[in-house]
């Protein structure tokens, strides 16, 4: 099992990243909220989980612990894959999905692309009474479903990428976290990564 990686970003991608550690790259997948915190050329510290398939060996890294035991906790339902839990936690933050799964927020966690109805209900009744009281906490106040975008610039994404078809709930969160790592970032920077992330 490897459980932690520390190493130099080699190179950032819209689903992974590349960490040298030891001489070896590591290519790590990644939620957008820990990819936006990833820049080529710096050090990172990610916690990380090691799957193991018949037809591929696939690591997952999470900037916090508190991912990695959603992460956890999603993958535990039958039917739930590692790569449908990363989207879950690309789309929002982890106090968004945490609240959605205790309030039982069906339509929210529906809302992920590849989260059918069925499976929202799944991950509901397996999940409501597990997850940790304070995931939810975690710089969130009950019923807020991402963080708030404040900045004209992110307000700007958010209407362009609104307007582009995907749905609210992820644009948001997206968002949110392309500011939390760069504040400064103009609506046109904001729109472009963005997309990287949705598509």
């Amino acid at each position: 099992m490897i459980a932690y990686l520390s190493g130099v970003v080699r190179e950032v991608k819209d689903s992974s990243a590349v960490v040298v550690a030891g001489g070896v790259g590591y290519e790590v997948q990644c939620p957008a909220g820990t990819l936006a915190k990833l820049t080529a050329g710096q050090n990172a510290e990610l916690h990380t989980r090691f799957i193991v398939r018949e037809d591929a060996q696939l690591l997952f890294g999470f900037a916090d612990t508190d991912s990695v035991k959603l992460f956890d906790l999603v993958t535990g339902v039958s039917g739930v894959g590692p790569k449908l839990a990363l989207s879950l936690l690309s789309a929002m933050p982890v106090s968004a999905l945490a609240q959605g799964l205790m309030a039982g927020d069906v339509k929210l966690l529906s809302s992920v692309s590849g989260v059918g109805k069925k499976t929202a209900e799944r991950m509901v009744l397996e999940l409501q009474h597990k997850v940790p009281e304070h995931l939810a906490a975690a710089g969130a106040t009950p019923g807020t479903r991402a963080a708030p975008v404040s900045s004209t610039a992110g307000r700007d994404a958010i209407e362009a990428l609104l307007a582009l078809g995907f749905r609210e709930p992820q644009v948001r969160a997206v968002v949110a976290e392309l500011l939390s790592a760069d504040p400064a970032q103009s609506a046109d920077a904001l729109i472009r990564r963005g997309l990287g992330r949705l598509r």
